[in-house]
């Protein structure tokens, strides 16, 4: 079993470290109280980067966000993978864990994107087991990520929803709710995003996600989303965010940024939004 003693995120704001923020954070971080970083960056050995996320977390909680596990890939996950993110999480000893809802690989070939699966059966099982492994490897509980989607199979026979409370149920894992990938995926398959926010599990969701996209067309000239993570959150995002916390209540929550990285105090500015939307709609429910 795995274990699930460990401390937890505070609910609070928190951002993706970037190494080109770190003097500024060791002079003060403001609204933000925890950090995440990407497992695939920090699973080499020593160096200057290792040293600074070692300073980092004798002070803030973190969070390990992993995008390299192809948790939905057909294939054997990558042991040497797995060992190297198990030794991170058990020296940095992170506050959260989490993975996408997705595919990266084929046989020995990695692609470096995220790709999406068909919602069935055969791969909630799939699904299900390679993160039973991951969980029983690392020894903790990991958060699932809903993805960002473009078009939608043909082969699948449940939502996505569904198909993410099964994986839960039969894993034991919880789920991060990226608020942005719902926006995004409900304008590009022209669903309602706030219904399926209504319909998501929130008891189940230990972190929430905020970022930016792009903006484009299809072929028909419809709207298409990007998930980009290199803008700032729209409007329509924090609207959504609010009623994310109106339904559920207040959660761990990051800022996310991996592209056109701005000056600290814009990253900081955004935290501090994402505070006030949180303490103004507690105040309101």
């Amino acid at each position: 079993m795995f274990d699930q003693s460990f401390e937890q995120l505070p609910k609070g704001c928190g951002v993706g470290y970037k190494p080109q923020h770190f003097a500024d954070i060791m002079e003060g971080a403001g609204a933000v109280s925890w950090f995440e970083i990407h497992a695939e960056n920090y699973m080499g050995d020593g160096g200057r980067p290792l040293a600074q996320l070692r300073h980092l977390a004798e002070r803030y909680a973190m969070s390990v966000h992993g995008v390299g596990l192809s948790i939905g890939g057909e294939g054997d996950l990558d042991q040497d993978h797995l060992n190297r993110l198990k030794h991170l999480v058990g020296w940095l000893n992170p506050a959260s864990f989490s993975e996408h809802l997705a595919w990266s690989t084929h046989e020995t070939h990695f692609l470096n994107d995220l790709l999406p699966l068909p919602y069935n059966d055969k791969t909630v099982q799939r699904v299900s087991s390679h993160i039973s492994q991951v969980q029983e490897t690392v020894g903790r509980q990991m958060l699932l990520e809903n993805p960002s989607n473009y078009l939608a199979f043909s082969d699948s026979d449940m939502s996505e929803i569904d198909f993410l409370k099964e994986v839960a149920k039969r894993s034991g894992c919880g789920l991060l709710l990226d608020v942005n990938n719902v926006f995004v995926s409900a304008t590009n398959q022209k669903m309602n995003a706030v219904e399926y926010i209504d319909a998501f599990p929130l008891d189940l969701v230990g972190e929430i996600h905020l970022g930016g996209h792009d903006e484009d067309v299809d072929d028909h000239g419809d709207p298409l989303l990007i998930d980009s993570h290199d803008q700032p959150v729209v409007n329509q995002i924090w609207s959504l965010f609010a009623h994310t916390i109106l339904r559920g209540g207040k959660k761990p929550v990051l800022i996310e940024r991996d592209g056109n990285i701005p000056p600290w105090d814009e990253l900081e500015g955004e935290a501090a939004q994402a505070l006030d939307i949180m303490t103004n709609v507690k105040a309101a429910a």
